[in-house]
């Protein structure tokens, strides 16, 4: 079995611009060579080296590329310089690029100074330079296919721990190629302004809340929907209601009347409960029948349709459930990722952050959790869909026999500090405004079944905060809303 091909510097021979040095990645196929262009290689050096105003270098910069986009070690050490000089704000030329390279002790690796003057001479102009770019661009990313192969034929014949690691690593490599070719530049600024306008006119003609709508008509006033790559946090002690919250958003979305023509494809993660006991949960709490009374076999005739019925919807739902435990935030983005491939994603639920396994090399939990959060933020931004994660809260409001806050976030501020939108839940406490007018009337008559519970929206990036009054039907494990404003902080 061959060993994969190395990315570093091992071929330190000198040469001229006729005989550019080796490669830095040996043939791997007996009789061919790597995917390589030297005429293309060496028109983009010879551009930035001409080009006086640094425009060619700066593209280069801006698309990424580095030394290592280049296949011969003499122009991968052309090309450091030439990036240093660019961050020393000072004009390329084959002397001050000589000069460097001798200090370095790498002129003669690359030919001497005449190397560099021969190099320079090979153009007339550096109209082609964006042409060559992508030429350079295209067959590095070739290279590093052949590279990446390799580390997953060495991989699986050597892999002793979890293979689901390994996969996610792997997918996480190949995915990783795709997105070398999707740097994005600057674009002008009424780009972007016209998107927004377009949003503007929409609220204005009151035709739809610009994000994806929760179903509770308060919170959605508030938030105007959840936006794709929004970071949406619901917290709360052990026992509030934050998974039940978090699938009955999934519910309200999965059968709104509103995604009737195209419905929305939703992915769960439940890290602690299985999907088998998440879907006996949500039959129930869409067909308001007790599940204690179901286990013990108590339910009328009526009620064993509506379950019948109700399993039926949720059969024919775009909804993905993954119930594997102890999941890695890189596995959670590549299952994202892949199912995304498929289907396009419109909202993703994490129950919850806390059971992430972390980065066992990271010194600290409250690091760790530092780690996922920062990652569930960049998976947000890259699949451009909102993600709700479910986090826990620390014991400090229940002592202090208060509302959350956001400082009682478990474990890592880094929480606070990523997400887009902060919901804490928390039990009321009496004397406060409840609104019993508002309230269910069926919930009403029993306080067994109705508990209130108010949702603090402690943060929004881009949007007010308040606090909303809900109604938590605990024997249906189901949130209603109570009718009426929300109230603004």
């Amino acid at each position: 079995m061959p060993s994969p091909p190395s990315l570093s510097h091992n071929n330190k021979q000198s040469g001229s611009n006729r005989n550019p040095g080796k490669s830095t990645m040996p043939s791997i196929v007996e009789g061919k060579s790597l995917p390589s262009n030297i005429d293309a290689e060496q028109g983009l050096l010879a551009a930035c080296i001409l080009d006086s105003s640094g425009e060619v270098i700066g593209r280069c910069i801006e698309q990424a590329v580095g030394p290592d986009h280049f296949h011969f070690y003499n122009h991968q050490l052309i090309f450091d310089v030439l990036i240093q000089l660019h961050q020393e704000n000072k004009e390329a030329d084959e002397i001050l690029i000589a000069e460097k390279l001798s200090v370095a002790g790498n002129l003669e690796t690359i030919g001497g100074k005449d190397a560099l003057f021969d190099l320079s001479a090979k153009i007339d102009t550096t109209a082609h330079a964006p042409y060559w770019l992508d030429i350079v661009k295209q067959k590095a990313i070739l290279r590093k296919c052949i590279l990446v192969a390799f580390e997953i034929i060495d991989g699986a014949n050597q892999i002793q721990g979890n293979v689901d690691d390994f996969l996610a690593s792997m997918e996480q490599r190949v995915c990783s190629l795709g997105d070398e070719q999707n740097v994005r530049s600057s674009v002008p600024f009424k780009e972007p302004i016209q998107h927004a306008m377009e949003q503007i006119q929409r609220m204005l003609s009151h035709e739809e809340m610009d994000g994806l709508l929760s179903g509770y008509k308060d919170l959605d006033q508030l938030t105007n929907g959840f936006k794709p790559a929004e970071m949406i946090v619901i917290a709360a002690r052990p026992s509030v209601g934050k998974t039940s919250l978090a699938m009955n958003i999934v519910e309200n979305v999965a059968f709104s009347p509103k995604y009737q023509e195209s419905p929305k494809n939703l992915l769960v993660f439940s890290l602690e409960m299985s999907a088998t006991s998440l879907a006996m949960r949500m039959i129930c709490g869409r067909a308001k029948v007790n599940m204690n009374d179901l286990r013990r076999g108590f339910v009328p005739k009526k009620d064993a349709e509506t379950l019948n019925a109700i399993s039926r919807e949720f059969q024919e739902a775009s909804l993905w459930v993954d119930d594997t435990s102890g999941l890695s935030i890189n596995q959670i983005r590549a299952k994202a990722r892949r199912l995304k491939t498929r289907k396009k994603i419109h909202l993703i639920v994490i129950d919850y952050l806390q059971l992430i396994s972390g980065d066992v090399r990271a010194q600290s939990r409250e690091n760790q959790i530092s780690d996922i959060s920062r990652g569930l933020k960049a998976m947000a931004k890259e699949l451009d869909v909102p993600v709700i994660v479910l986090s826990q809260l620390n014991r400090d409001s229940e002592k202090e026999r208060r509302d959350p806050r956001l400082s009682d976030l478990r474990e890592s501020g880094s929480i606070e500090q990523d997400a887009d939108i902060v919901m804490l839940l928390g039990k009321q406490r009496k004397g406060e405004d409840i609104r019993e007018a508002d309230q269910d009337p069926e919930a009403a008559n029993s306080d067994e079944d109705y508990e209130p519970i108010s949702l603090l929206l402690a943060k929004q990036r881009n949007g007010p905060t308040g606090r909303i009054n809900l109604a938590f039907r605990r024997k249906f494990t189901r949130f209603e809303v109570l009718e009426g404003e929300p109230r603004l902080n």
